[in-house]
């Protein structure tokens, strides 16, 4: 270890963290790899607070370069642009567990920012990012005191893993993001196969080894390097005036929070708070601001005491109850698929629509490639809280939630193409939010895709847990409503079946969160999701048994690939033909997989046949009706399939002697014949005598027959000195 320079062994693997080597001008920076894999991390906070704000002021941005793979940026621009939705994703996973960290009150500006500088694409960023972030604040001046550690978690074989490569992940049924303290558990990221509760805690276990192995040395090196923090004192509530606003208005702030409905709660302390300002002077701000804290923080001592010392929450359920929950699915006419799934008053409207091989995502971002057939996109309009603001493109939040679904749901989604080869994308649209609306994103989804028909490998359903600490007691709460989730310590999400767990996302406004707390709230989840899955299922027992009449309708069918060409033609002729009359949807894949697609069945059924009739081979033995297309003084060459030409050799046509064939055949005519071989060239030979009574001799027509049978022809010609002989054998070849 140097003087700026941290190395540790994670998994056989070196972890390596420099501090302050570049972006010098930055408060504090750091340098982090493990493999090939490198993050780079600045951290800047302002020096003097323009306007105080209620909330600390973080932005944490995160890039990935594609240089860093080796890559160059696809589109027009050939430069990086807006962050996808992955680099989005991961500044969300290096926010939260940083953001709790900082003191009480601090509310001056604070920006990191995190490029990928190299892939390995074995080894993922994200925990890399949130070790940088912690180094990079730590031995700053910026008062951040608690560095934090982070590691992936696998099980691989049986065995956990400790940041094992993505190659392992994907064969894992856990794949777990664990953060911590010296203290405990931060944060928590995960998606699983089903895992159980035990299992789950065991690998969190498994995980606070390295976590304070890279913790305890950021803290020897800082020791060392004796880093001095700017001066910042939390500042102090008010008591007088906080005492005198609770002793007045405290009363009626509690009837307004336990009011049965947030409209009602709303209009309550919407007055109560007009009736504080009406008192202050209105030309002074820092005023008007300090009561509005004050309100805040007596509501949350209210809503905090009444749980930790009464038992009661604000709503008066008991801990282990959840919200009453009413179910509608089918509800729009012309969707494949939809549900309302209402729990108190959170409501989501979740609609399916099933689409074709041309709806698939493309993806080509680092660490992803490939086509994703599965979407879930989550939408939070200002009226499902009663707010008036913009429309705009989806946030932060609105990217984080509907991907926390996703994970939860993706198990569930049938994985082989063949079985049901749709694209299916949930949109879920909040009408109403009251707490845990991705969990509400969760079960409406489920039911809608089952009101589609999508034949469901599992059923998951989800559930948020809630903490409220007094001291060292930690009251535990099932189905968090929003103020329980506002003034609370926890929003612990947990989705699954009743087998086990798929999805974990787990944030704190505290600095720690006890193992035993934990492993209780994941127990009581379990409990939680088991009623919520009963009643999803009294609603809807199983998936439908057939999609939407709206839905497109999708064959595929395989061909040689040799023949791909065929169907495609000349400048892709063939195939446009195709489209343009059966009005479907055709994809032809390289290996030969040809897939069809149309609301209309009909249309499905009619690119299949002309498909079909182009690669239709000729079997022998076989009658086929063809049209005779050429003539020639050896016999007639007769279309017996689209694409499909045979000879019908003149000693072929009739058991008697036939002098001319065009004595007995004309152009156009058509002809019912037989195939009595097809050499290794494909050249098809018919007869048309071998259908007359007695005459079939099919069975004597192999391959090694076939060529003797051309070559005694040949002989036979040139003893006879047939003036055809040479055009018979060029037409052959």
């Amino acid at each position: 270890m140097s003087d700026n320079k941290i190395i540790l062994d994670i998994n056989n693997q070196p972890l390596t963290i420099e501090l302050n080597k570049y972006g010098r001008q930055a408060d504090g920076s750091a340098y982090v790899r493990y493999g090939d894999t490198v993050v780079f991390m600045t951290a800047c906070s302002k020096k003097e607070v323009k306007e105080v704000k209620p909330f600390l002021p973080l932005i944490v941005d995160y890039r990935e370069n594609t240089y860093a793979a080796g890559k160059i940026p696809g589109g027009f621009f050939k430069r990086e642009g807006r962050p996808s939705e992955r680099e989005i994703l991961i500044a969300r996973l290096i926010d939260r567990p940083i953001r709790t960290l900082f003191p009480e009150g601090y509310t001056f500006d604070t920006q990191l920012v995190g490029m990928l500088l190299s892939a390995d694409i074995e080894n993922d960023p994200d925990t890399l990012g949130i070790i940088a972030a912690s180094a990079a604040l730590y031995f700053s001046d910026i008062p951040f005191t608690t560095p934090l550690g982070a590691v992936r978690v696998g099980l691989v074989d049986g065995n956990y893993m400790i940041n094992p490569p993505k190659s392992l992940v994907d064969k894992s049924p856990l794949n777990m993001v664990v953060v911590g303290t010296e203290q405990g558990v931060v944060m928590l990221e995960a998606g699983a196969l089903e895992v159980d509760e035990d299992t789950v805690m065991r690998g969190i276990d498994a995980a606070m080894g390295p976590i304070n192995q890279i913790i305890q040395a950021q803290k020897d090196l800082f020791a060392r390097l004796n880093i001095q923090k700017r001066p910042f004192t939390s500042p102090e509530l008010d008591q007088e005036k906080f005492r005198e606003i609770e002793a007045k208005y405290g009363t009626a702030l509690m009837d307004a929070l336990l009011s049965e409905n947030q409209t009602a709660r709303n209009e309550k302390k919407r007055a109560i708070q007009e009736e504080v300002f009406a008192s202050l002077p209105e030309d002074d701000p820092d005023q008007a601001a300090q009561a509005k804290e004050l309100l805040y923080q007596v509501q949350k001592k209210l809503v905090r005491r009444s749980i930790t010392e009464e038992g009661k929450r604000p709503d008066g359920r008991s801990f282990d109850q959840i919200r009453p929950i009413t179910i509608e699915t089918g509800s729009l006419p012309r969707t494949h698929g939809s549900a309302v799934f209402t729990r108190g008053e959170t409501q989501c409207l979740a609609t399916v629509t099933l689409g074709t091989f041309e709806d698939t995502q493309r993806i080509d971002s680092l660490g992803e490639q490939g086509e994703k057939r599965f979407m879930l996109h989550y939408n939070f309009p200002p009226f499902s809280v009663g707010e008036v603001r913009f429309l705009r493109g989806p946030g932060r939040r609105e990217i984080g939630h509907g991907a926390l679904a996703e994970k939860s749901i993706k198990l569930a989604i049938p994985t082989d193409e063949a079985e049901f080869p749709y694209t299916i994308r949930i949109v879920s649209d909040i009408l109403e939010s009251n707490g845990s609306s991705s969990m509400a994103t969760v079960c409406g989804g489920v039911l809608a895709l089952m009101d589609a028909g999508v034949p469901l490998k599992i059923i998951p359903a989800g559930i948020a847990m809630g903490v409220v600490k007094k001291e060292d007691t930690y009251s535990i709460l099932t189905d968090i409503a929003g103020l329980e989730d506002f003034f609370g310590d926890m929003d612990l999400k947990v989705s699954g079946t009743e087998k086990g767990i798929t999805a974990i996302q787990m944030d704190l406004k505290i600095p720690y969160l006890p193992l035993p707390v934990l492993e209780e709230g994941l127990t009581k989840a379990r409990e939680a999701r088991l009623q919520v899955l009963a009643k999803m299922k009294e609603a809807l027992p199983a998936p439908r048994p057939d999609i939407s009449p709206y839905a497109p309708r999708i064959i595929s069918l395989y061909i040689d690939p040799e023949r791909v060409g065929e169907v495609i033609g000349p400048s892709g002729k063939i195939i446009k033909r195709i489209v343009a009359e059966s009005k479907a949807k055709v994809e032809i894949e390289e290996g030969g997989k040809i897939t069809i697609a149309s609301p209309d069945m009909e249309a499905v059924r009619m690119a299949e046949k002309m498909i079909r009739d182009i690669t239709e081979e000729a079997e022998v033995g076989k009658a086929y009706e063809g049209k005779v297309v050429r003539l020639e003084e050896y016999g007639a060459f007769i279309q017996i399939l689209p694409n499909v030409d045979g000879l019908l050799h003149i000693s072929e046509v009739s058991h008697q002697r036939t002098n001319s064939i065009r004595d007995v055949m004309k152009m156009g005519q058509l002809v019912r014949v037989k195939v009595i071989s097809i050499d290794d060239n494909n050249k098809v030979r018919l007869s048309k005598k071998a259908l007359e009574e007695g005459g079939d001799r099919s069975s004597s027509s192999n391959r090694d027959g076939d060529r003797r049978d051309y070559r005694d022809r040949d002989r036979r010609s040139s003893r006879g000195g047939s003036p055809n002989r040479d055009r018979y054998n060029k037409d052959r070849s």
